[in-house]
């Protein structure tokens, strides 16, 4: 492709097809559009940025901000705006520049229209980062808390990439890797919140995006930072323009295609560690901005050139930034409006969008069918029964240890003591709460699995999970709401909010996922962006509530078993006992489904009605284990996994060995939660992520490997 462009004739001269503009007039129009398109994005950041500015408890409305800028503002009216309206909207500029900037960078670096500081992961690690530092007590001048959130962030992104780069990468996979070091990341930040309240104090509301600022101080500090960012990228804009012909192309144009990669990373997370020192990690704008921009580059010439696409990028970032906050503090009044992260409007926007993105992006995922990947050892596909006894041993054995274990250490004669009736009142008061959470971890980690294993398989999916797939955000979502607006929500009513929200998240994802068929990546991808929707709303619901209320519901998101009594075991049961049932009749039905759309329907599965059926089951599981102990990610894709490794892919033995390691895994992780810190816990559930997201991390490397 020539840099030039040379002059072409005038319609309707010989060469030219009638009808044919000239290039001169082509060019007019593009730059006459370009320029509209220029003038109603800065017309909208001003008209928001009055309205930002207007904003507030104080009677200073639009005209006294007029009379400021002619000099003729009061002493009061100058001192409200100066030192609490002006520090949020200067914030909210730069967040919105670097935010959209950076993900302009980071979509023409590895060429993906899905990359941005969010799917990335570079938010979560230098967030995750900054919570280190504050945990262990260390106070950092602001440069130098910027300097600990790079660093995070750095790591994070080559993490990412190495994860997602090779023959087998795609758009997908990036997002892929990056959400699940996201979950990583977030399960640690909470376990240093629980930990460390103290000293993270504050921290869980700023962590979803806050443009609350103390002053105009900080913000100024790390302008020059952020200026410097800008203007290195805007001078590099030739090598972005030259990585989009490809590394081939680029090389023989005489780029260092590495050198220029990294510089341009680098950039690209240095300005997204400004931007989360600033206001903590406000959610999908690096996605949303530029790609909002990128829309009109086949209509606008100009925006071909990133000298131009890349200010255009920052320009749509403050805008829509600055537009969550207004309408933020609109529906939410002055007052309250403040204390609600701005984050968590760009998330549930940012989230709609990469819905609506993963209807058009071609995922190429297709090859990572799960009947591809290596299924069953010679012992557990000749004897499953045995396998399956020697794991239920393993099981049994596992609770008893597990009722020994907490704040305070038990023998096994106390056990035996307590279930003859015989046990000291100590003991007795101890199990009494401790064998109904036990009870609970097997039951939850065996509804999870199960729902995994029928959603791998009905899907032909290797990376479903309840979790990933969103089904569990849409319960945590439905049994939060009640938890926080009602008094004493009984445990039948968060459990039917459960069921009402892992319902509509299932129909969301699968809806949204299955046109022209089921595409297994475009459901991952559906859900990761119904995951963020659901979490933003949760964020949302805690900021507003009671801080009783709050840590409560804080703790019952990490999937604690704390408090489970013998009557919130009983729908874990009963959804158990359903699936038990409706699965015997489905398993042959399951064993076809897993294989390709064809070989079902020519031996007469009726494949609407089995997936039907099928997902429904998975849909009770999840919510039953969600409203009982709460949210609990990557179980539904790390038992299935070991299990098929185990007894290969038929699912007579897959779903109840599943079933048993689900139960087993989350009883080490509850336990290990119990008496690791005792007398503190960790939520099991934390545990599960810090132990699955590994799992899920080697599961992407294997594939990229394979593929």
């Amino acid at each position: 492709m020539s840099a030039t462009t040379t002059a072409r004739p005038a319609a309707g001269t010989p060469g030219l097809p009638a009808g044919v503009p000239p290039v001169g007039r082509t060019s007019a129009r593009g730059r006459l559009g370009f320029a509209v398109v220029l003038l109603a994005l800065l017309g909208w950041v001003v008209v928001v940025s009055g309205i930002h500015l207007s904003q507030g408890t104080a009677a200073v409305g639009p005209a006294d901000l007029w009379a400021l800028l002619t000099g003729q503002g009061t002493d009061q009216s100058t001192a409200v705006v100066v030192s609490s309206r002006l520090p949020r909207w200067v914030a909210g500029l730069a967040v919105g520049v670097a935010l959209g900037v950076a993900g302009c960078v980071l979509q023409s670096v590895v060429r993906n229209p899905l990359a941005s500081p969010d799917t990335m992961a570079v938010n979560a690690g230098a967030f995750l980062a900054l919570t280190l530092v504050a945990a262990f007590g260390i106070t950092l001048p602001l440069l130098s808390s910027a300097a600990v959130a790079f660093a995070g962030g750095l790591l994070t992104a080559l993490l990412v990439l190495a994860l997602s780069a090779g023959a087998g990468s795609s758009a997908i996979r990036l997002v892929l890797a990056g959400s699940a070091i996201t979950l990583g990341f977030s399960a640690l930040t909470q376990v240093l919140l629980l930990l460390f309240p103290w000293q993270t104090q504050g921290l869980f509301a700023w962590g979803a995006g806050s443009l609350d600022q103390s002053g105009l101080a900080g913000v100024l500090r790390l302008l020059p930072v952020l200026v410097v960012g800008v203007l290195a990228v805007l001078v590099l804009a030739r090598w972005l323009d030259l990585l989009q012909l490809g590394e081939d192309a680029a090389r023989s144009l005489g780029l260092d295609v590495r050198t220029a990669q990294a510089v341009l990373v680098v950039l690209a997370v240095l300005l997204s560690a400004v931007a989360v020192t600033m206001a903590g990690p406000v959610g999908f704008v690096g996605l949303a901005a530029p790609a909002l921009v990128r829309l009109l580059v086949r209509f606008l010439r100009p925006l071909r050139k990133h000298r131009v696409l890349v200010p255009m990028s920052g320009l749509a970032g403050v805008a829509l930034v600055l537009t969550a906050d207004v309408g933020l503090r609109a529906v939410f009044g002055a007052l309250d409006g403040v204390a609600v992260p701005t984050g968590v409007i760009t998330s549930i926007m940012g989230a709609v969008f990469l819905v609506a993105l993963a209807q058009t992006i071609r995922t190429g995922l297709d090859a990572d069918s799960l009947v591809t990947m290596r299924a069953g050892t010679r012992f557990g596909v000749r004897h499953p029964g045995w396998l399956l006894g020697l794991v239920a041993a393993l099981l049994i054995t596992g609770l008893v240890l597990a009722s020994l274990v907490g704040d305070a250490l038990l023998l096994t004669g106390d056990v035996l003591n307590w279930l003859q009736g015989v046990a000291s009142v100590r003991v007795e008061i101890i199990l009494d709460s401790r064998v109904p959470r036990v009870l609970a971890a097997v039951l939850c980690g065996a509804c999870l699995a199960t729902a995994g294993a029928v959603v791998q398989g009905v899907t032909r999916n290797p990376l479903a999970d309840p979790g990933i797939l969103g089904v569990s955000g849409g319960a945590g979502a439905g049994a939060v709401a009640m938890i926080v607006l009602l008094p004493s929500p009984s445990y039948a009513v968060v459990l039917g909010a459960a069921l009402v929200g892992a319902v509509l998240a299932g129909v969301l994802v699968f809806g949204f996922s299955a046109r022209d068929g089921v595409d297994q990546a475009r459901m991952v991808l559906v859900g990761i962006g119904i995951s963020a929707a659901t979490t933003a709303l949760i964020t949302l619901m805690l900021v507003r509530t009671d801080p009783w209320n709050q840590t409560k519901a804080i703790t019952w998101l990490g999937g604690s078993t704390y408090g489970v009594s013998l009557v919130q075991l009983l729908p874990m049961v009963a959804a158990l006992a359903l699936a038990a049932v409706l699965l015997t009749g489905s398993r042959r039905d399951l064993d076809l489904l897993q294989m390709d759309e064809v070989t079902p329907r020519v031996l007469g599965v009726s494949m609407g009605r089995s997936r039907l059926v099928v997902l429904l089951v998975a849909v009770v599981l999840t919510a039953a284990a969600t409203a009982s102990i709460g949210v609990i990610s990557f179980v539904g894709l790390v038992a299935p996994h070991a299990a098929r490794l185990l007894v290969g892919r038929r699912h007579a033995a897959l779903l109840p060995l599943s079933a048993l390691l689900g139960g087993l895994l989350v009883l080490v992780a509850d336990a290990v939660g119990r008496a690791a810190i005792a007398p503190a816990q960790l939520p099991a559930g934390m545990v599960t992520a810090l132990i699955g997201c590994p799992y899920f991390l080697w599961l992407l490397w294997r594939m990229r490997a394979t593929t």
